[in-house]
């Protein structure tokens, strides 16, 4: 393995290649590694396309990309020649499905990853299609699958746009090799192992740190400790086994030493160990390669990028978040170990944003998956936690967390020379903060650009506990004190709330106690999420099963009745008024109701608020939708592999459909 991603200084252009002509001023006749991505190539670390493109261009090899192509045929991918090595294949920064469809299964008119923010630029399950292009362009090559679409897609996983248990992605693609979690290490090997051979072949690829392959318990280590998951056919079989097998994955994940195994039909899959995280040394390095913080110059005239301008002077210090959400992907996919760069290379990327033409003095953030968790660490070693979160139900005693460094982090930042501002703009876990009162009143003084969104996501307890989120009073002692230092600053700022609806376990008495409590301070949501089960998520399992974690039964809104009353709650105008909607389908099988607060009372009209009656059949013994009905008509697009047409052909996103 590896021991190093670090590489001496090399000279790399300005953009990696994208087009024959861009190649040809390069001198190469082929790449040695094709990366082809759902996203448009927009020349920044916070993109792992160009990130892992300029780590293994460090390296001496040639990196060719392909950004959104055709997918109707191989000509934009065969253009580049036959790669030398492997190509590797991502849907992008999102998973496919969740780009292109709200909570309530409606095509999004818009894609914050293409230029003129246009939707439909990708196919629907990206890395499948993305990677039969390139195995029908080239016979033979090493295809290698990964990103936030695969990494989560890895084993069995239930589909929400299918309402139904998906084999691993692995076996739907035909891909080589799939990399979960940050894929650098990984990347890296693969390049260094296919290199090594006159004729490349995958075979050499199984084994590698953070990754999957499709095998037999032979390809498994002799000495190995190995989580057994239950099989596909037993997830079938017994909706249960979904929790099972997301819960020992989450636990390999986090042990990190531990190899997996899944039986999926007459194959295996067999899942390596996580890959070593990046050190400190090795983050800063990474953050020294020379990324221009443009977007490649052939998207000139096409409109801008939204997710580029939102970025474009941003700056990451740190990787991983100890909050561990049920509902996020963080934690499967960056880890809940906290890795941090040093100040001094932190600092040195925000100087050096000086020689950019467009940067006006202002840093639009810094952080991570959380704003204030730079240079937290944890005293346990990894194998001998049994949390599910650093931070709830309380912050654990072995993470070590030091606010005030962050906050002079910020301070020292904004003194450079150049630098005019420097923003956190989202992200605040507000339990660590309350944690350090004084060094939090100075964050709100000088670092907040009028509204600082945070994410509370709930005040129920049941459904707080659910979501593995702070208690409500610890959010009310921050929203008090930002209102009072914010006043003493002489600054009219606000906190903007996130806000989910629809949450396995939530009643519709929790949605308006929520409305209540916000109604009593004032607020008027304007954008609320509706829960959506993406793959590979403790909360999907919780969705799936109609159960808790600990195997207690609790209610779910699951037909789009339910969901969208939930919803309209919060937002009445984002559908038809909530009260006139009856429920369809089977109910949850609660055996209890999950209401909390003792002043609000329960609708009698409202079916998620009353217990079951004795022999209802579970949430889990789900029968399909009637033919006609609206679930029907919803599902009925999602089958197939492709629902797009190819790009300028497609009608799909007329007005009509700009619906949340």
């Amino acid at each position: 393995m590896t021991k190093t991603i670090i590489a001496p200084k090399r000279k790399q252009p300005t953009f990696l290649p994208m087009t024959r002509e861009e190649m040809d001023r390069l001198g190469w006749d082929r790449p040695d590694i094709l990366l082809v991505s759902g996203d448009s190539y927009i020349d920044h670390p916070s993109f792992g396309i160009p990130l892992l493109g300029r780590v293994l261009a460090a390296h001496g090899y040639k990196v060719a990309l392909v950004c959104q192509p055709n997918w109707n045929d191989t000509s934009q991918i065969e253009a580049l020649g036959r790669p030398r090595l492997y190509a590797g294949v991502s849907s992008g920064a999102m998973d496919s499905m969740l780009s292109h469809y709200t909570s309530f299964r409606k095509k999004r008119s818009d894609d914050a990853y293409t230029p003129g923010g246009k939707a439909g630029a990708r196919p629907n399950r990206a890395c499948i299609i993305y990677t039969n292009l390139v195995k029908k362009a080239f016979k033979g090559l090493p295809v290698i699958i990964g990103g936030i679409e695969a990494s989560l897609r890895r084993v069995s996983h239930f589909d929400f746009w299918t309402d139904k248990v998906r084999k691993t992605i692995l076996m739907d693609s035909k891909a080589d090799l799939l990399i979960y979690g940050m894929g650098e290490r990984a990347m890296l090997e693969a390049a260094n192992r296919l290199s090594q051979q006159e004729y490349p072949s995958a075979s050499v690829l199984k084994g590698i740190g953070g990754t999957a392959f499709m095998g037999t318990p032979d390809d498994l280590p002799a000495d190995a400790e190995v989580i057994e998951l239950p099989s596909h056919q037993d997830i079938l079989d017994d909706s249960q086994k979904l929790m099972t097998a997301t819960l020992a994955l989450e636990e390999q994940v986090h042990h990190g030493k531990a190899w997996a195994i899944q039986p999926t039909d007459k194959r295996h899959v067999v899942i390596a160990p996580p890959a070593k995280y990046l050190c400190t040394q090795e983050l800063d390095w990474v953050y020294t390669l020379p990324f221009s913080r443009r977007t490649h110059p052939s998207y000139e005239g096409k409109g801008r990028i939204p997710a580029a301008e939102m970025i474009e002077f941003s700056i990451t210090s740190h990787r991983g978040c100890g909050g561990g959400c049920s509902f996020c992907s963080i934690a499967m996919h960056q880890g809940r170990h906290i890795r941090s760069r040093t100040k001094k290379s932190i600092m040195t990327e925000a100087a050096n944003m000086n020689s950019h033409s467009d940067f006006k003095g202002s840093i639009s953030d810094i952080g991570g998956p959380s704003a204030n968790m730079w240079n937290a660490k944890c005293s346990l070693e990894r194998e001998k936690c049994k949390r599910k979160s650093c931070l709830v139900p309380n912050i654990c005693p072995n993470f070590d967390y030091d606010q005030k460094a962050n906050l002079n982090l910020l301070k020292q930042t904004k003194q450079l020379e150049g630098i005019k501002h420097v923003r956190v703009a989202s992200g605040v876990r507000f339990d660590l903060g309350m944690k350090d009162r004084k060094s939090l009143r100075e964050i709100f003084k000088d670092f907040v650009g009028g509204q600082l969104k945070v994410a509370p996501e709930h005040i129920a307890p049941d459904v707080l506990k659910h979501m593995r989120k702070p208690d409500l009073p610890i959010f009310e002692s921050f929203l008090e004190m930002f209102e009072v230092e914010s006043a003493n600053a002489g600054k009219n700022q606000y906190v903007i709330p996130y806000l989910m609806s629809a949450f396995p376990g939530c009643t519709d008495a929790d949605m308006r106690m929520l409305a209540s409590w916000l109604k009593e301070k004032g607020w008027s949501p304007k954008q609320v999420q509706c829960f959506i089960p993406t793959p590979g998520t403790v909360a999907t399992a919780m969705y799936y099963t109609g159960k808790a974690p600990n195997g207690d039964p609790i209610f779910v809104a699951r037909t789009d009745a339910q969901r969208l009353r939930q919803h309209g709650i919060l937002i009445p105008d984002s559908g038809r008024d909530p009260r006139s909607i009856r429920h369809k389908g089977n109910q949850s099988n609660t055996d209890k109701s999950s209401e909390t607060g003792k002043n609000y009372k329960s609708d009698k009209n409202s079916k998620s608020d009353k217990k079951p009656k004795s022999g209802k059949k579970p949430a889990t013994d789900r029968k399909p939708p009637k033919k006609g009905s609206k679930e029907s008509r919803n599902l009925k697009e999602f089958k197939g592999k492709n629902n797009f047409k190819s790009k300028g052909k497609s009608d799909s996103f007329k007005k009509k459909n700009k619906k949340r």
